[in-house]
Parts: C-alpha cells; structure tokens; sequence
C-alpha cells in the first residue's frame, strides 16, 4: 500500500502564485511521485456560506470550506487509500454531483488559502509553505482570473475584494503565514524556491 513519505503544504493569500508553485512541482522530476490535493474544491455550496451583514456569501473564511471533509480525504491519503475529490463550479457557487479520484502516492501536496490558518489542517503537515506576495500583484492576478475563468465582471471582483477578500485576509490569511516553516516569495516566477523543495522531496524519497 502507497503512503506518503512526506506531506507538503502550500498556502498564501488569493492570487499569490500557489497553484503556479504546485504546478511546477507537479510538473518536475517528482511529479509522478506527487499527488495533490486542493482545498478550493471543497467549498460549501452558496446556502451554505458564511454571510454578510447584506446576506451575501463569504468565500474567503475558514467555514466557507468543508474543513471536516478535507481532513477525512487527507487521513484517507495519508493511509494509502483513494478519496473522491469534490469538482467545485465556480460559476454556480455549487459542488458537482460528480468528483474526481485522488490516488495516493509516494508525496502528498495540500493547496489551499487557509491551509495554515486552521489547526487541524497545519497539523497534518511535515512542510508549511507560506507564498509571499505584494497585495497589488495578487489583486491584479485575482482580477485576470477571475474574469477570464470564472465568468465574473472586474466591478464584482472588486466589490468582493473589499466586503471579504481583503479584510479576512488580513484577519486569517496573513496571521496564519508564522505558522509556516519556509515563505518564498513569488513576484516572478522563483526558480531557486522550486528547486529547494524539490531537493526537499528527494530527500524524503531518498530516505523514507
């Protein structure tokens, strides 16, 4: 049975490169070794969201994302068994009924905003990673994509930046950055950040 030698986490304000790090990592000499999971596939559908004092959804805290799910799918890896990830519709505000096999392998890679500032989650972790980025680079990236993949128009980005983005940022995203081992900063692309955890999980996979 495949466990993992090695959990790594990757969290880090909206917009500032952690699913471009994931990506590379995915994409290097260990990515066949590497399976990931991401914490965004796990949000609540809209009904059941944190709300605002003006009844809309807060996406951006901690309870906007099924935490008890996430931790039960990361034991299950983490045991050597796969787990029926969930496919989140960005553009419904709602979980597929269908979901995605997540097959355990020899590292395992969390994603996600909140990583370290839940408990349970940062527990789970051998390697916090914290991405460091300037707030008016993840705003312009959050803007790009979010009105290039996800349908939204760049005045509701910015209204959603201002109720909640920006505010539970500073309230749980930006706190929770001492509870990472290492922060890499990710104003272009760091190609010397990548090829340390890559030495990283060679390391483990050298001497499990």
């Amino acid at each position: 049975m495949l466990k993992p030698l090695l959990v790594l986490g990757i969290a880090g304000g909206s917009g500032s490169g952690k699913t471009t790090l994931a990506d590379q990592l995915m994409q290097g000499p260990f990515g066949h070794r590497i399976c990931r999971l991401t914490h965004d596939a796990y949000y609540r559908d809209f009904q059941h969201l944190p709300r605002l004092p003006d009844g809309s959804g807060n996406w951006d805290h901690p309870e906007a994302l099924d935490n008890p799910l996430f931790l039960q799918h990361t034991a299950l890896l983490k045991s050597g068994q796969p787990v029926p990830c969930p496919i989140y519709n960005f553009a419904t505000h709602q979980r597929q009924s269908d979901t995605v096999t997540v097959f355990p392998n020899q590292i395992l890679l969390l994603e996600g905003i909140l990583l370290l500032a839940i408990p349970e989650i940062r527990d789970q972790l051998d390697l916090r990673i914290y991405v460091e980025t300037p707030a008016d680079l993840r705003v312009l990236r959050r803007t790009i994509r979010d009105t290039t993949e996800r349908g939204r128009s760049p005045q509701s980005v910015a209204e959603q930046y201002q109720q909640t983005v920006r505010p539970m940022h500073e309230t749980y995203v930006e706190p929770s950055r001492y509870h990472a081992h290492v922060w890499i900063p990710w104003i272009s692309h760091n190609l010397a950040a990548v090829e340390l955890l890559n030495a990283r999980i060679a390391q483990a996979l050298t001497n499990p």
